[in-house]
């Protein structure tokens, strides 16, 4: 509201009216209206208000506009060393932000099923340290008999260069008997790279050599290094709604694998919303008598915290 409002004021002519004009902290005289937009952006938090208001005031009055200026940078610089503060004196268990998920399946493939997953992200920021954490379980049982059984725990520490660039460490552990292995260790380290990033739409890229270890349900072993790639997509399509794409592909010399989650996620109240999702996996040598390919389509309900 706050932009529009400055542009309904320049295009009327008052956005640098006579009103009584306040001193700023840069010593130039800011107009009355000028000053409240920008002092209302600024106690909204939200950046990008900020930004519009300096962008139009500047139009509207050059005289004043590097004081408007001066003042949105004071604000970012002051906000910047309160952020680092926090994250310097906060423990190890505090700033993780996440998401719980907790809904249904419909499973194809190796398994013809319905039944319950629960899902647990969590990410913790630093100054210069980043950590992933993420936890899944789908289960399944029809008259005593367990008809699907996944699970997955995975951890990844990121060493940031600067705003885009950065190291990461990959394990990950993993047992889905269905898809033909009871368990499965994975680590894998390389380079990462945020291509895009914007409030509406973040691309970040991941490539690097690993080692994975696979037992599988025939009792047969299997263990070599891989090459692991991995595209993580974020697109904020409207107020509350998003797009969500995560691929992950790891090359080994007996039996490759890409597993794809394609996600919509509406906002309902507050912290809750609902996530639509589909997921493929895909393993080019599975063990005799298993198929290639599983997929899961699940609803849930989404908690973020």
């Amino acid at each position: 509201m706050i932009a529009p409002l400055l542009l309904l004021a320049v295009a009327n002519g008052t956005a640098a009216a006579p009103a009584p004009p306040q001193q700023s902290d840069a010593g130039a005289m800011i107009p009355e209206n000028i000053r409240a937009m920008l002092d209302a952006a600024i106690e909204s938090g939200n950046d990008g208000d900020v930004s519009t208001i300096v962008r139009y005031a500047r139009a509207a009055d050059p005289f004043s506009g590097d004081a408007v200026l001066a003042i949105a940078e004071k604000w970012r610089a002051d906000r910047a060393a309160q952020r680092e503060a926090v994250i310097r004196q906060a423990g190890i268990f505090n700033l993780w932000r996440g998401r719980a998920e907790l809904g249904g399946f419909v499973s194809t493939g190796n398994s013809e099923i319905a039944g319950g997953s629960a899902i647990l992200d969590a990410t913790r920021e630093g100054l210069q340290w980043r950590h992933k954490f993420r936890a899944q379980a789908d289960y399944q049982e029809s008259l005593g008999t367990t008809t699907r059984e996944h699970y997955l725990l995975s951890y990844e520490p990121n060493y940031k260069f600067d705003d885009r660039a950065y190291v990461y460490g990959q394990t990950s552990y993993e047992s889905d008997r269905f898809l033909g292995y009871d368990d499965r260790l994975a680590v894998s380290s390389g380079l990462g790279y945020s291509a895009i990033k914007s409030p509406a739409v973040q691309l970040d890229l991941e490539l690097g050599p690993g080692y994975r270890y696979t037992a599988f349900t025939d009792e047969s072993e299997q263990s070599s290094f891989t090459g692991r790639a991995s595209v993580d997509f974020r697109w904020r399509l409207l107020p509350g709604l998003s797009l969500t794409q995560n691929t992950i592909a790891i090359a080994q010399r007996f039996n490759s694998t890409l597993a794809s989650t394609t996600g919509v996620n509406a906002k309902l109240l507050g912290p809750l919303s609902a996530q639509l999702s589909y997921y493929v996996q895909y393993e080019s040598m599975p063990p005799a008598g298993r198929r290639t390919t599983d997929t899961t389509t699940r609803a849930s309900l989404v908690y973020a915290f």
